[in-house]
């Protein structure tokens, strides 16, 4: 017989067995699954916030914020500056002139729904054409908010997520009362996270003077950032940094993401190690029930080549059946939850989904895998390496 052909013989008898070992085999499965779902769900969270700050992201819009600012919270410009900003050639032009919009950043204290502790919920002032700047911007419930009063429009996740921003509800911050007249969508992006009101009068209300932190301009397409760019960096009144508003929102998804990242692959290793261990204890089992049977095929002239494929492949299907159970499981339970967080870039809360992607239940599939070759190879070596009379003589 062919070397492939005894290859496919051994295996295929070794995978007809697996029922027979039922109870070992759902340890190895369930260990590996259980590692699986875990780093999934870990996983998940990187890839779903990351997602809602993409969702954000334009490249017709130009955000500009001072020199070398990487967040909002470390911009400031005064009025003349943005004056300057705001006339730069190459921005798209509305009804009332250039589509810019000047904006004020802070985080006011409002609780939870779930629990009443308290939460820094975004509070944003833009001018009035702030909203022409958000592709997917619109009022689902009251109006929006009139200019020169104490009024603001809350994000539709932000008020699924804190208590006392419903439509006509009135909230104290400081030693203000505001009025809440609308709900907006923004497509899941990050700014439904986010509560907004007029910038002049979060100027005054937190004594801001003529402050703002950012610029925000539509371009004509996608392809004008590169000019507009140019000439506000080339501008020697000005020290700026200017962003593609995806990059922008990509940059702040980074940290978090980074942190996630490092924690799930710390999680991964150390999970693993004791999902080795059970698929190494799974699969020494299983070689030790058929020794017997084993001896008896390389004394009929069955290559040790064979017997280390054939127990190899059982680990990698029983570790793919606990990587399919485990990512599958990740995705009914995980995709789509809605939770909140810590925006590190802001200091701030941002609602997000978890997202369980394609490519991280194939991360995980493949994780699994691995971590049933390292359970099969030890245990495979030993049986191809087993004296033939030795085996024979326990049977």
């Amino acid at each position: 017989m062919s070397a492939l052909g005894q290859v496919a013989g051994v295996t295929a008898m070794n995978l007809r067995a697996v029922p027979h070992r039922a109870g070992a085999s759902a340890v190895a499965v369930l260990g590996i699954g259980g590692v699986v779902l875990i780093i999934v769900a870990v996983l998940s969270v990187a890839q779903g916030f990351r997602r809602t700050l993409e969702l954000a992201g334009s490249d017709r819009v130009a955000i500009v914020l001072r020199g070398n600012s990487t967040a909002e919270m470390e911009s400031l410009f005064g009025e003349e500056q943005v004056q300057i900003i705001e006339g730069t050639p190459g921005i798209a032009k509305g009804a009332a002139g250039p589509i810019v919009s000047a904006e004020l950043f802070t985080s006011v204290d409002q609780p939870k729904r779930s629990n009443g502790t308290p939460a820094n919920a975004p509070l944003r002032g833009i001018e009035p054409d702030g909203a022409l700047t958000r592709e997917h911007f619109q009022i689902i419930s009251g109006r929006m908010f009139k200019t020169g009063r104490y009024e603001v429009i809350v994000g539709r996740q932000a008020a699924r997520t804190l208590r006392g921003l419903d439509v006509g509800s009135t909230v104290r911050w400081g030693s203000l009362d505001w009025q809440v007249v609308g709900e907006f969508s923004d497509g899941g992006s990050v700014a439904e996270s986010e509560i907004w009101t007029d910038a002049r009068v979060l100027q005054g209300a937190y004594s801001r003077g003529d402050s703002f932190q950012t610029v925000r301009a539509l371009l004509p397409t996608a392809a004008s950032f590169a000019a507009f760019k140019h000439q506000l960096m080339q501008d020697p009144r000005l020290d700026v940094s200017v962003y593609t508003e995806r990059q922008f929102y990509a940059q702040q998804a980074r940290t978090l993401a980074v942190v996630v990242r490092g924690a799930g692959t710390v999680l991964a290793l150390l999970m693993g190690v004791g999902a080795v261990f059970g698929a190494l204890n799974t699969m020494y089992s299983a070689v030790a029930a058929r020794t017997t049977e084993i001896a008896t095929l390389r004394a009929l002239g069955f290559g040790a080549s064979a017997v280390v494929v054939s127990v190899i492949t059982e680990a990698l299907l029983l570790a793919f059946l606990g990587g399919a159970l485990g990512a599958a499981a990740a995705y009914l339970a995980f995709d789509g939850f809605e939770t909140s967080t810590l925006n590190y870039a802001s200091f701030s809360q941002v609602s997000f989904a978890f997202a369980v992607t394609p490519a991280l239940i194939a991360g995980g599939i493949g994780y699994a895998l691995l971590l049933g070759f390292v359970g099969g190879i030890f245990p495979a070596i030993h049986a191809a390496r087993r004296p033939i009379i030795e085996g024979l003589r326990e049977g």
